[in-house]
């Protein structure tokens, strides 16, 4: 079984644990505390992936970063999981339970690429624009590329909507080269 199948699965088990004991929102922010230390410091996914650090000291390590910042539930998961000799997808789990979480809760996340910084009100308007066509509460990152000219690309989930110039200019481009 591939790794994101065995990550899909320990996240639901997670989600449906915190759901019966009606700490699904405390629950969430743990596993985003882990995911957050895990992105800002690569020696610990190394530490986790790595089957000659002992068991025990992986443990160990997680105790000691973890032990008074994360629900008895979250630890006592990352434990059974680290005693199985599965610690190499413990940071696969977390980001699977954070996509399972957006699903249920219906949280859509959207990446706006414009050429130049967009304003308040024009994230504000694309926020709403997005939150009509999805029904769903929006978390919208914005960033700049130069290299669009003008206009901008949005990334809602799977699809994506280019009104940039560069964009239209290579297609006037191919248009140009196929005649």
């Amino acid at each position: 079984m591939s790794e994101i199948q065995v990550a899909s699965r320990y996240a639901k088990s997670i989600i449906d644990l915190a759901v019966e004991q009606n700490a699904l929102e405390l629950v969430k922010k743990d596993i985003e505390l882990f995911v957050g230390t895990c992105r800002e410091n690569p020696a610990l996914q190394a530490i986790l992936k790595n089957p000659i650090i002992s068991l025990e000291k992986k443990a160990n390590i997680l105790d000691g970063l973890f032990a008074d910042k994360l629900h008895k539930m979250i630890l006592s998961f990352f434990h059974i999981v680290i005693r199985k000799g599965r610690s190499e997808i413990l940071y696969a789990t977390a980001k699977e339970f954070i996509s399972q979480y957006n699903i249920i809760k219906n949280v859509v996340k959207a990446t706006v690429t414009s050429a130049s910084p967009l304003s308040k009100e024009n994230i504000a308007q694309i926020e709403d624009v997005v939150k009509q066509a999805t029904n769903g509460e929006i978390i919208l990152s914005a960033q700049v590329d130069p290299d669009l000219i003008g206009g901008f690309i949005l990334k809602v989930g799977d699809k994506q909507f280019d009104t940039s110039l560069s964009s239209k200019l290579n297609k006037l481009k191919k248009e140009f080269e196929n005649n």
